[in-house]
């Protein structure tokens, strides 16, 4: 059975910035981030490969977001700079046993595990 536990969210100003972290016991061999915005969908944000290192990132984080894996802490870190109001949003960690792909990492129905959520709000 895989667990997810999201850590880290909180209230920033635009500009500013956050670090997620997500704890996983069990097996996963992939690991994503997505967010949820109040009255709109499930988005994906980033995505990253144990072993190996592939990530994969939605355009409109590049270049603001990085996602980083402890091994030895079975943690993934999202680092995210440049927060704007637009990246308010429950975050969720969500993990599956394989990595895919292209763009199907970004398909939040192909992840079987996911942990609760972590409430991130930027103030403009």
């Amino acid at each position: 059975q895989v667990q997810l536990v999201e850590s880290g969210g909180g209230l920033v100003q635009a500009g500013g910035s956050l670090r997620l972290s997500c704890a996983a016991s069990g097996r996963t061999h992939a690991l994503g981030w997505f967010r949820q915005a109040p009255g709109k969908e499930r988005e994906f944000v980033a995505a990253i490969k144990w072993g190996g290192g592939n990530t994969y990132y939605a355009d409109s984080v590049k270049g603001r977001f990085a996602i980083f894996r402890d091994d030895a802490k079975n943690t993934v870190a999202l680092h995210m700079n440049s927060l704007k109001p637009e990246d308010t949003a429950i975050y969720y960690c969500a993990g599956r046993l394989n990595w895919l792909a292209g763009q199907d990492m970004g398909r939040s129905s192909l992840y079987p595990y996911w942990g609760q959520g972590t409430q991130v709000t930027v103030s403009s």
